[in-house]
């Protein structure tokens, strides 16, 4: 199966972009040849929403959700996740093409990346980056040193909303948010709790919101959406609530989800 590393070579792919070096050669041949389908020869744009810890241990029990997601990000990716599946150990993966022990977070630890990351391939082309994250999260924290925009934010809520302004300013490339509160509170109660899942549909609900604003404020561009989760999460009897971090299929498996949309006439 594919795994995270296969989405910093394809997105470099998509907009035309060298990928870093060391990474994953490979690439996710679905939304390449939806791409060259539709006639698309370069990606302009780019929204990566990345919700902590959205596994496909929710998608039985809570398909009408992913339902909404379909809606604005048709192309359905099943990715294995990173081991251990630990937010910093994924992220790493996903947004440099290289496997842990390449990139050197292999447990869970959050120095700031020396090795070339998706970022450092945009901005050598001249593209402009923001990465908005909750304050001191590890996506916040692993990506620094870049001559890039770092917005840390309190809280979901407010990532939300500055990327939407991002969105409306137009004057990014590449924009990443990151959300955390439904791996807050698995790990607080269960990951199918009454709160996980009230956290969980926050999630989707975010994304929608902010899948209208990118369609509407970047509808002259050739565009890229994704959902794009690090791993997944189960229940630990011993402990009583929700964790993640071992080769099991709760913890590693995910789906992505996108869409590659042409620029609309004006």
């Amino acid at each position: 199966m594919q795994d995270l590393t296969f989405v910093t070579p394809t997105i470099c792919k998509l907009m035309d972009v060298e990928s870093p070096v060391g990474s994953n050669s490979d690439h996710i041949e679905t939304l390449t040849d939806k791409a060259r389908t539709d006639n698309i020869a370069k990606v302009d744009k780019c929204l990566i929403y990345a919700p902590d810890a959205v596994g496909m241990h929710l998608y039985e029990d809570h398909r009408l959700e992913f339902d909404k997601i379909l809606d604005f990000a048709p192309l359905s990716v099943r990715l294995r996740s990173m081991i251990p599946p630990k937010t910093p150990v994924c992220f790493a993966s996903m947004f440099t093409g290289l496997k842990p022990d390449s990139h050197g977070i292999n447990i869970y630890s959050r120095p700031v990346l020396k090795c070339a990351t998706l970022f450092d391939a945009m901005i050598l082309a001249g593209k402009k980056v923001a990465i908005v994250a909750v304050k001191n999260s590890s996506i916040d924290l692993i990506f620094r040193e870049r001559q890039m925009d770092y917005f840390s934010e309190d809280y979901d809520q407010q990532v939300t909303d500055r990327t939407i302004q991002l969105l409306e300013m137009d004057q990014h490339d590449v924009i990443v948010a990151y959300h955390q509160e439904y791996d807050d509170a698995l790990h607080k109660t269960a990951p199918d709790s009454a709160p996980a899942i009230a956290a969980f549909e926050n999630h989707i609900n975010s994304f929608t919101k902010l899948a209208g604003v990118f369609n509407r404020s970047w509808s002259k561009y050739n565009r890229m959406l994704a959902f794009a989760p690090d791993h997944g999460a189960h229940f630990d009897s011993e402990t009583q609530k929700g964790t993640h971090g071992l080769d099991i299929s709760e913890d590693m498996e995910i789906s992505h989800f996108y869409a590659i949309n042409k620029q609309e006439q004006q």
